[in-house]
Parts: structure tokens; sequence; C-alpha cells
């Protein structure tokens, strides 16, 4: 399956029925009256969120979603039927943006929650709906509302519990591939990784989903490379671990880069918790390891993992301690969210 995070879908709700005009005719009943039923609403363009989805691929062959029409009242005070309503069904993480792309509409993170984006319109009232006490005989129906068309655009951010970053083959597909059942290319050049990939990893007695993105590169922020677009699926993440080739002549230069394309993207990604490892370890010596953790610590301020995919070294403390991160901050979501219902 092909992986889409962003599409732009034209949508348009059913217009409402018309009412009817009508007067009872029955034999033996000289003065029947009006009994024109009202026009039936159309329908409305609805997004759902379903489970089993995390990619908007669907929207790539099909961007037109439109309601039926309500259908027309009908004598002997007969209503039209509503119109159906059409559903987008979106993966968890979607949020819908108005035309402009920048009007948040609903942000869907929850199977079974539904938005409605554009309502029908209301069917027109029938001559019965304007018999009085001194219009005994109306001759006047009302024609239905017309449907609302627009375009929204749908935003893929996943919902991951940890993510992974760092500059181009710096491990993160390896890593994946080692921890997951998840099968991302992996390849000796650059920008392997076209579009994220998922993985659930188990640690111990806790299992949490893995997200991979493309690398980043020294200008991403201003579309260089691929770009920062990816980093919008790691905004959801508890925690991020930085992987730091081991192999580069300067790790603490390529966490710096990262961290400034991090500022720069902005969206509290550099307020996270965040793991720094030192990856690609089986292929350095005893002293160059020692030497580039010792950098890379100076540069993060905080203790270096050192790590190999490849041999196994040191990846199960890692999956620990993305298991702890994820674990308290999960603890402290539950306060808060006990704190905000409290009576």
């Amino acid at each position: 399956m092909k992986f889409l995070d962003q599409a732009r879908v034209y949508i348009r709700s059913g217009g409402g029925g018309n009412g009817c005009l009508s007067f009872r005719r029955e034999k033996y009943i000289e003065f029947g009256g009006p009994d024109g039923g009202d026009g039936g609403r159309g329908g409305d363009v609805v997004a759902e969120c379903v489970d089993n989805l995390n990619t908007l691929i669907d929207f790539r062959f099909q961007q037109h979603y439109r309601a039926t029409r309500g259908g027309g009242g009908m004598g002997a005070n007969r209503s039209g039927p509503h119109g159906e309503d059409a559903v987008l069904k979106v993966p968890p993480g979607t949020q819908i943006f108005a035309e402009d792309n920048k009007t948040l509409i609903a942000d869907l993170t929850e199977p079974g929650q539904r938005t409605v984006l554009v309502r029908g319109g209301n069917g027109g009232f029938g001559n019965a709906h304007f018999k009085s006490s001194t219009n005994r005989a109306p001759r006047r129906a009302n024609p239905g509302e017309p449907g609302i068309e627009t375009e929204v655009w749908l935003r893929l951010k996943l919902i991951a519990d940890a993510g992974l970053i760092g500059l181009p083959n710096a491990g993160k597909s390896t890593f994946l591939a080692a921890v997951s059942a998840a099968k991302p290319k992996i390849a000796g050049y650059p920008f392997t990784t076209l579009h994220p990939n998922l993985g659930v990893v188990r640690a111990g007695d806790t299992d949490f989903v893995l997200a991979d993105i493309p690398g980043l590169i020294e200008g991403a922020h201003e579309g260089a490379g691929i770009g920062d677009r990816f980093l919008g699926h790691i905004e959801r993440c508890r925690v991020i671990l930085h992987l730091v080739d081991g192999t580069h002549e300067d790790p603490a230069g390529a966490y710096s880069t990262i961290r400034g394309e991090l500022a720069a993207y902005g969206e509290g990604l550099t307020e996270k918790p965040e793991i720094v490892a030192l990856t690609k370890c089986d292929a350095l010596t005893g002293d160059v390891e020692e030497e580039r953790a010792r950098a890379l610590e100076k540069a993060s301020g905080a203790k270096v993992l050192r790590i190999s995919a490849v041999s196994g070294a040191g990846v199960a403390d890692t999956l620990h301690r993305i298991a702890g991160y994820i674990a308290k901050a999960k603890d402290a979501g539950a306060r808060e969210e006990h704190i905000a219902w409290q009576p």
C-alpha cells in the first residue's frame, strides 16, 4: 500500500427536496383542501475516523464526494425522503482544513469520531404548511434549499508513541526493521526512506508504536532535500529517539543540524523528551567510539546510548528507555484528565 498524507477533496451536500402543491381530490368530498407534503432534507457530508487505516491513499482515486438530494414532497401530506449522507472514512490522526488549507475544521484522533463538514439543504414546505384560517386553499409551495459545495484538505499526522529522527543514513530504517515486523526499504544511499513507516515494538510487557520518517538535512525547513513536511508525523509522539551516525566525522555537528531544523519547524518538537543514541557502533573501534560519544554528549547535554541495530548491542536498553518515557507520559496525561474532570 502506498503512503499518502495529504489530499484535497471536493465535497457537496445534497439539496433539499421541493415542497408539493397538491389538493385532496376524492369522490363525494367537495372541499378536500391542500395536502401537499414537505420536501426531504438533503444529505450531509460527514468525515468519520475509522480503525485499520494509516494512509489517505483512497482519496487519490476518489476526490469528489456528493450527498444525495432530498426527495420532493407528495400529495396526501406525504413528506419526501431525506437524502443519504456522503461519508469520508479517514484514519486516526487526520486533520481537516478548510479551502484555504489553514483553517482547522476538525482533528479526528479516535476511531468512531465523526464531524459534519457541510450540511444538506432544508426541504421546502408544501402548500399544506401554509393553510390558515384566512387562506384555506393556498397555492404556494417552497423549493428546497441548495446544497453547499466546497473543498477541504485532509492532512494525516500519524499517531505513534515514539518517533525516529536523524540525518539520512543514520540507521533509522535499520533500527525499525530490527525491533519490529516492519519492512522499510534499507540501502546504502541517502533518502532511501521516502515516506513514514510504522512498526509495533515490544519491550518487556509494553507494546508501543514507533514511527520512522525520512531523514532531514540542513535547510530542510526551507525545502532542502525532502523538506520537513514529514515532521508533522512526530508531533503527537511522546518521546523522540534521535539517532546519530557513529561513522559520521562530526556526530556533534550532525546532532546540532537536526536540532536546528526542529527549532525552525516549531510545534513544540524541541520540548519533547529526547533520547540520543550513537548508531553503527559495530563499525567503530573502541577509541573512536569513545571519542565520538563524548563529543555527542557534550553537544546534547545528555547521556548518549551506544547501539548497533545489526549486532543488537544496546537495542534492548534503548527500547526499555523509550517504554519508560511513554509510561510516564501516559500517567501524566491520566492525572491531568482526572483533575480536569474532577467535580
